[in-house]
């Protein structure tokens, strides 16, 4: 008797590729810390973004967007490697985790810059209350530019810790090394 042919469907895909431990042991990786910083500060600047007024809803709506977006997207593979649900999907993992992070940080930088345009348009207006009174003025000095935001302390405080001070730059730079990362994994 002469063996079964091969079933053509099983023999046409190669093997997944990834080069990432699977399960628990990808948090104890750079990459894995990397994308865990990702999701963290990611949710951070969801938050700050979404707690602050919107003088330019164009703006940071966009922001919103790739916030949220990457926040899931990275939760979502950050799940399938610890589920090793990776494995069973035969694709080239380590091609997709460089245009990811790729398309990730171009985003994210995108995003980065227009909080910060955002924020610096604040430019020259203050909202200061009034003595011995419950009103308040608006003193606008000279706006630079052509968006002109009027923002107060406290927002004006919760835009730069979104964008200029630490956490969408931080993100910004943890997509980078993430891909830079992934990058000399997949030419390996």
């Amino acid at each position: 008797m002469s063996e079964p042919a091969a079933n053509p469907a099983a023999t046409s895909f190669p093997a997944p590729t990834i080069s990432l431990p699977l399960g628990l042991e990808v948090l104890r990786t750079y990459s894995g810390a990397l994308v865990c910083l990702e999701i963290l500060f990611g949710g951070l600047v969801w938050i700050l973004v979404a707690s602050s007024d919107v003088p330019v809803p164009l703006l940071q709506g966009w922001v919103m967007f790739v916030s949220v977006t990457a926040f899931f997207l990275s939760s979502a593979y950050l799940t399938l490697l610890i589920t090793g649900l990776a494995d069973r999907i035969n694709t080239d993992w380590n091609f997709l985790d460089v245009f990811y992070h790729f398309i990730a940080l171009l985003f994210y930088f995108a995003a980065f810059v227009l909080e910060a345009a955002t924020t610096a348009a604040n430019g020259g207006a203050h909202v200061k209350p009034l003595p011995n009174s419950t009103d308040t003025v608006l003193c606008i000095t000279y706006p630079r530019g052509n968006i002109f935001t009027v923002l107060s302390d406290k927002q004006y405080s919760i835009n730069v810790a979104a964008t200029v001070s630490i956490f969408a730059f931080v993100v910004t730079l943890c997509y980078g090394c993430s891909m830079l990362m992934g990058f000399k994994r997949w030419r390996m």
